[in-house]
């Protein structure tokens, strides 16, 4: 058993150093559940380590989880019908150009002659 330990150990140790922060934050993240599960299924867990994995499973925390998804989609939909707004403002600005030149008006007529 002492063997397997050990080679998962390497292969922890072989895995290649991140590129990015995040990709960084993950391996890390990574390490610690590991280490975390490993703490509970040997018994040397402490309790906060413990509550915390007790408290994801409850109701709660995934009806808090899945809150925050909802929020996150709402965000992104709000951020994306605004991005739209601005597209459509744009494409009627073009419109309107084109109609005026269309219609042979110039936007600096007056201006030319007041010159």
């Amino acid at each position: 058993m002492a063997v397997s330990s050990d080679k998962s150990k390497k292969d922890k140790k072989a895995s290649p150093p991140a590129k990015t922060l995040e990709a960084r934050e993950n391996q890390l993240i990574a390490l610690s559940v590991d280490e975390a599960e490993r703490r509970i299924r040997n018994g040397t867990v402490s309790a906060q380590v413990l509550t915390h994995y007790l408290r994801l499973g409850t109701t709660k925390a995934q009806l808090e989880k899945q809150k925050l998804e909802q929020e996150n989609k709402l965000l992104m939909a709000k951020t994306e019908a605004l991005e739209s707004a601005k597209k459509m403002e744009e494409l009627y600005a073009e419109a309107l150009s084109a109609m005026t030149a269309y219609r042979g008006d110039s936007p600096n007529e007056g201006e030319e002659l007041d010159a």
